[in-house]
């Protein structure tokens, strides 16, 4: 079995989620204590502010519209369970083991075209698809924020944040386990806006960049 730990210590209080992958797998709280001591650099990426869509982002919403309205019920937080993390497993191995990755220069010619995915697709891609299939499964969009990052290289790298009441959760296609976004080795830059799909704001990242070992 894998077992993923969410563990967070502040001021002396240590709250922490451990999760499992299998079907019948629980999802346990150890030790919370008043949610509002929980540290939010370590649980919750900060917000700074409007800036710039990303030129596959701003192409992929001129060709779906529908994808990047302004969200009409805006809710801050999942509230997560066992059912929803189940939810989140399956979706992040489903579409990590069914799509191939392969560059939009090798797929389209170009350095960047969103798009869902076709058996293919670069890491926007997955996100794309991962996305969509949660909200078909009846999570909040203002909840599944694509989120751009850097990896210790330098490198560009996209990955899907879902907000949720134990953090902001990320789901990669370069990781099988779902993790905090402050447990990553990404250096977090920008993420749709919760209030509308089709704008995208900064990222406060302080964190010292170490390199995962996969």
């Amino acid at each position: 079995m894998n077992i993923i730990a969410i563990k967070k210590t502040v001021a002396g209080i240590t709250a922490g989620i451990m999760m499992t992958a299998t079907a019948g797998a629980m999802l346990a709280t150890i030790g919370l204590a008043d949610a509002r001591a929980a540290s939010v650099i370590d649980a919750f990426a900060v917000e700074s502010g409007i800036t710039s869509i990303p030129v596959g982002h701003a192409q992929f919403c001129a060709q779906n519209p529908e994808e990047c309205q302004p969200n009409a019920h805006v809710v801050e937080k999942t509230t997560l369970t066992e059912q929803n993390w189940q939810q989140l497993l399956e979706v992040n191995s489903r579409f990590n083991t069914e799509v191939q990755p392969v560059t939009d220069m090798a797929l389209y010619k170009t350095e960047e075209y969103w798009t869902y995915p076709r058996g293919y697709g670069d890491c926007e891609d997955y996100v794309l698809a991962k996305r969509r299939a949660l909200i078909q499964l009846g999570w909040a969009p203002s909840t599944l924020l694509v989120t751009v990052v850097r990896e210790a290289d330098g490198g560009g790298h996209a990955v899907l944040t879902a907000r949720t009441d134990r953090g902001d959760l990320v789901l990669d296609n370069q990781e099988a386990l779902i993790k905090l976004w402050s447990e990553t080795p990404y250096r977090f830059v920008k993420r749709q806006s919760q209030r509308h799909a089709g704008v995208w704001v900064n990222l406060v990242d302080a964190r010292p960049i170490t390199v995962a070992h996969r």
